[in-house]
């Protein structure tokens, strides 16, 4: 992935940032956009829907609400031979 841009942002109380104006305008953020949030160990990644296909997405949205459903101890036993 190519680095287009770097600039610093500061977290609010509310855990609010803002995006400067010249990384909206490279890569296209506009006021009313949806974006992803992606967190990672020590990072978050921040991505426009609309450029993201849906078969990445839904996956990775699913997983965090079935883990709940899939996260047991029942679950683990059944899969651990597989």
């Amino acid at each position: 992935m190519k680095l287009v841009g770097l600039k610093t942002a500061t977290i609010t109380s509310k855990g609010q940032i803002s995006i400067p104006k010249d990384i909206r305008e490279i890569e296209g953020f506009k006021e009313g956009a949806k974006i992803a949030i992606f967190a990672y160990e020590g990072k978050i990644e921040i991505r426009l829907l609309n450029k993201m296909k849906n078969r990445i997405l839904t996956p990775l949205l699913s997983e965090s609400s079935l883990s709940k459903d899939w996260n047991t101890e029942e679950e683990d036993e059944a899969w651990k031979n597989l």
